[in-house]
């Protein structure tokens, strides 16, 4: 058996060929990832503006104590530009976000003004009060979204708000998926005597399409070898990653390794993990190849670990991983060593002592899928980590 960590180095290493770009327009490019870094074509704001609705003045009127009285020659609404110059005396009442007249350099907000008819009283200010300056947001030129950057809500807003209209991202990349195994049943079907319904394919279709990927869903093939055979080349001809799950520990109907060996290739397939520690990675041609197990939190969790960097790394992501970080154990948790253990856990927030804090989610079978969804994260606990004792910290990684 191999490491968590040596497996993923070494997929990743096989990893060559990200998707190619295609141009797509922003409004579509949910969840892509870009692929050329994307530079801001002008300064923003692009002009100074104002930050509050109130009243546009300069400096040199503002009084060092005291109030004074100016003149109010022009409304400004946002969207509109004062064509004259603002003299001394003078005043505009502005909206939030309308370029500063010249001449103006200071904003008094409304509520702590006096207003009568065409004269306006103010106070004390600080000179460039409440005035947004140009670029102090963004400066021309400068990036503002990275190659590599999956496109999020917020970088599709900051893209249009500077005029771009379409985005260079990478093409998804094609996971073909299958289940294995004649106690598969499709659900929505008949189920026989002995069958369980497959959850299994479709936890990893959400999972792919989550990381980027298309998929090309195969359904469910049946322990025969020859048509496992030939539905895995079918499944390498018209993908970049072909993902099956089930048949691949050590049992005479397990068949993917042994039909991997004959069609592909295996790099490895036993990680000393738990659960999960059956996977079968390699190739069928051009194809990268993961056979995952068939218990259906083995399976999810095989894939967040192992296939889900690989996708991330073909759709042209930079950042292949998730952040993790540390929380206060509530309970004990057995743990052999040599080898890493992934536990569901509940993770919350306790004020009292200002700490995160994390609990299992009770029986830790490779088979209760109902941890996945009680859960919220990962207890991560290293190769060389014994038994937990309450109290101490232990990594943990959210969903």
């Amino acid at each position: 058996m191999i490491s968590v960590r040596d497996g993923q180095n070494r997929i990743l290493d096989r990893v060559t060929n990200i998707a190619p770009p295609e141009l797509v327009a922003v409004v579509d490019a949910l969840d892509r990832v870009l692929a050329e870094d994307v530079p801001a074509p002008f300064d923003v704001p692009p002009s100074d503006n104002s930050a509050v609705d109130g009243y546009a003045v300069g400096s040199g009127d503002i009084p060092r104590e005291g109030t004074r009285e100016l003149t109010v020659i022009a409304d400004l609404p946002a969207g509109s530009v004062h064509d004259g110059t603002l003299a001394a005396g003078q005043s505009i009442r502005i909206m939030t976000g309308a370029p500063m007249p010249a001449g103006a350099d200071t904003v008094y907000p409304q509520e702590i003004v006096e207003r009568e008819g065409d004269r306006v009283r103010i106070g004390p200010l600080d000179k460039g009060a409440n005035v947004r300056r140009h670029g102090e947001d963004i400066a021309s030129g400068t990036v503002v979204v990275a190659k590599g950057s999956p496109l999020r809500p917020q970088e599709i807003g900051l893209l249009t708000s500077l005029g771009f209209v379409q985005a260079l991202v990478h093409s998804r990349p094609r996971v073909a998926l299958l289940s294995t195994g004649d106690e598969v049943a499709e659900p929505g079907s008949v189920r026989k005597p002995g069958q369980i319904y497959d959850s299994n394919r479709f936890a990893l279709r959400g999972s792919i399409a989550r990381c980027g990927g298309q998929v090309i869903d195969l359904g469910i093939v049946p322990d025969r070898r020859e048509e496992l055979r030939a539905r895995l080349l079918d499944a390498a001809s018209m993908a970049d990653v072909v993902v099956s799950s089930g048949g691949v520990s050590v049992g005479i109907y397990d068949l993917v390794k042994d039909v991997l060996e004959e069609i592909g290739g295996i790099e490895f397939w036993q990680v000393a993990m738990q659960p999960g520690r059956p996977l079968a990675m390699g190739s069928i041609g051009p194809a990268h190849f993961f056979g995952l197990p068939g218990n259906p939190v083995a399976s999810m969790l095989a894939f967040m670990l192992f296939v889900r960097p690989a996708i991330y790394k073909l759709a042209g992501r930079t950042r292949l991983f998730p952040a993790t970080f540390h929380a206060r154990a509530d309970e004990p948790m057995r743990k052999k060593t040599g080898r890493r253990e992934f536990k569901r856990g509940i993770l919350s927030y306790a004020a009292a002592d200002r700490t995160w804090h994390v609990r299992t989610t009770g029986p830790q079978g490779s088979g209760i899928l109902s941890s996945m969804v009680v859960g919220n994260c990962l207890v991560v606990l290293d190769e060389e980590r014994g038994d937990v004792e309450p109290g101490e910290l232990v990594e943990v990684e959210p969903f």
